[in-house]
């Protein structure tokens, strides 16, 4: 019998075909950034902010560099084969594609707060169908919220608003939310961006050790001497985390990034407290959408 699936278009057949003007999306505006240097391709651009980087040739082809940090920690504590994952912020859902490249057969659902950027995604890049990977549009906490009880596998958090990750999303109780979806030892990797001297980060561990028993953190190492702004990626697991397989993965990468864990962890997060939810009569959340900041060292 013929093979009558949907085959893509070639990428620069693709590339040809994607808008050049700044469109409007629900919440703000988007545009796509071409590589002069490779047409194949794209940054998704919200506003003046990098949110996805996409390579039309290549679903399992990973630009930034949380993401690749993100995906050596899948790796070693996920043994190969199919995931099912929720993914709290989508935008271009350059990393939902790339892991159903690298796991074919996985299930994932990406949430986005951007009714029509969700649908323009869709129609710009050839992203896995359902099942494979749905598109919800809705408040990644609110979604959470929702999921039944031991769902996923893994969950990643990539929730920004005005470059910040949103209080709601931060706090122990949403935490707490991730920790029910997830399967027993599942895990939870976060984004997020900092300054000097890191207190949001240290606030972010405080709270992921106070939900689940294994936590991790990857970063640049200037970002931790406080040199600089930039991401870091924390990992979190009620199952011990591979010390040893995700500095090997971690060492593989382009870029030199540093592995805190353990006492060295708890170091880095001194006294710092785990942020809570604000009472009834307290500070309203923050609003939620799914921009990604990228920031790229120095080269």
């Amino acid at each position: 019998m013929p093979d009558r699936r949907r085959r893509p278009a070639p990428a620069a057949t693709r590339a040809a075909e994607l808008p050049t003007e700044t469109v409007e999306t629900s919440l703000g505006t988007a545009s796509l950034r071409r590589d002069p240097g490779a047409p194949h391709r794209v940054t998704l651009m919200l506003g003046s902010t990098e949110s996805s980087s996409l390579d039309l040739d290549d679903p399992g082809y990973l630009e930034f560099e949380y993401m690749q940090q993100m995906a050596v920690v899948i790796d070693a504590a996920r043994p190969a084969g199919p995931l099912r994952a929720l993914h709290l912020g989508a935008a271009g859902c350059a990393f939902p594609r790339a892991l159903d490249a690298r796991r074919p057969g996985s299930t994932q659902l990406a949430v986005e707060l951007d009714e029509k950027l969700a649908a323009l995604v869709r129609e710009w890049f050839d992203l896995p169908r359902a099942p494979r990977l749905r598109i919800r549009t809705g408040d990644a906490r609110a979604v959470t919220a929702a999921q039944r009880t031991g769902t996923w596998e893994v969950v990643v958090r990539d929730v920004f608003h005005h470059a910040e990750v949103p209080r709601h999303v931060r706090t122990l109780e949403a935490a707490a939310d991730v920790h029910r979806a997830l399967v027993p030892g599942g895990l939870y990797l976060l984004n997020l961006t900092d300054h000097p001297p890191l207190q949001k980060a240290r606030m972010e561990v405080a709270t992921l050790q106070q939900v689940f028993a294994h936590v991790q953190l990857v970063a640049d190492p200037a970002i931790l001497r406080g040199r600089r702004y930039g991401n870091v990626v924390l990992a979190a697991s009620d199952h011990p985390l591979p010390v040893t397989e995700v500095e090997r993965g971690l060492r593989r990468l382009p870029l030199p990034v540093r592995l805190l864990h353990g006492e060295e962890l708890d170091a880095f997060r001194g006294t710092v407290q785990p942020v809570l939810d604000p009472q009834a009569d307290g500070e309203a959340p923050d609003g939620d959408a799914a921009v990604t900041p990228r920031t790229t060292p120095p080269r």
